[in-house]
């Protein structure tokens, strides 16, 4: 997110902030035995994404989508923000995720964002140290695991409509010994970078980790200046 911009992760309907109606879907939890909860593109940088330090726990996933139509019909669906809540509490505070001992400015004292690089259209969580265990015990993780050709393969899970909603899986790691996931769901306008947020209640705890997918504005897209098309298309 930007900033001045609305964050509307979890919420219905058309809030005040966005042209655009809100749909949230479970997408079931993620497990997160070590307490490190990694960010990443899972088909891309699955290993490598950024770590959120969390409670070890189990926690719900949510994506939230948005009907970015200009009819506002359904015609037009993209994901916008998804989230792992930690706890069910009013966010009375949102925060750039900021990386023990970095800074949160760069050198001419800009604002730095910490997020998720997106090169397969696709965002994810997951236990950072399962994820090591099972990249590590699997000789061809795409052959194996995101294209098998079976109906439990990662690609095929997402695309299942049958399985959670099209677009997003919830799937074991494999190898991983404490009943470890990934929860995954498509990036809202595709690739790019994507900064991670964190919710926090009225006394500062956290209450959500979030990938804010830059879907939600206050001005609908077809408004933007010299823009002939959505974003992605």
């Amino acid at each position: 997110m930007e900033p001045g911009s609305p964050f509307l992760a979890l919420r219905t309907g058309r809030p005040e902030g966005t042209p655009y109606d809100l749909v949230v879907h479970d997408l079931g939890a993620v497990r997160v035995p070590s307490g490190r909860l990694e960010a990443s593109d899972p088909y891309v940088t699955l290993g490598e994404g950024l770590e959120v330090p969390v409670p070890a726990g189990t926690y719900p996933v949510r994506v939230t989508v948005a009907d970015v139509s200009q009819e506002q019909d359904g015609s037009h669906l993209r994901e916008a923000y998804l989230s792992v809540v930690l706890a069910d509490a009013p966010a009375a505070e949102v925060r750039p995720f900021v990386p023990e001992g970095r800074s949160t400015t760069d050198e001419a004292g800009e604002p730095l964002w910490f997020g998720v690089g997106v090169d397969a259209g696709a965002v994810g969580f997951a236990d950072a140290r399962a994820v090591r265990v099972a990249t590590a015990a699997v000789d061809d993780w795409y052959e194996e695991v995101v294209d098998h050709g079976g109906a439990d393969s990662w690609f095929a899970l997402q695309d299942s409509a049958d399985h959670l909603v099209v677009g997003a899986a919830n799937a074991p790691l494999p190898h991983a010994g404490d009943g470890e996931n990934v929860v995954l769901s498509h990036s809202g306008w595709g690739d790019g970078f994507y900064p991670v947020v964190t919710t926090h209640d009225a006394d500062g705890a956290l209450t959500g980790v979030h990938i804010d997918l830059q879907v939600v504005e206050a001005a609908p897209w077809w408004e933007a200046e010299s823009n002939d098309a959505a974003p992605g298309d």
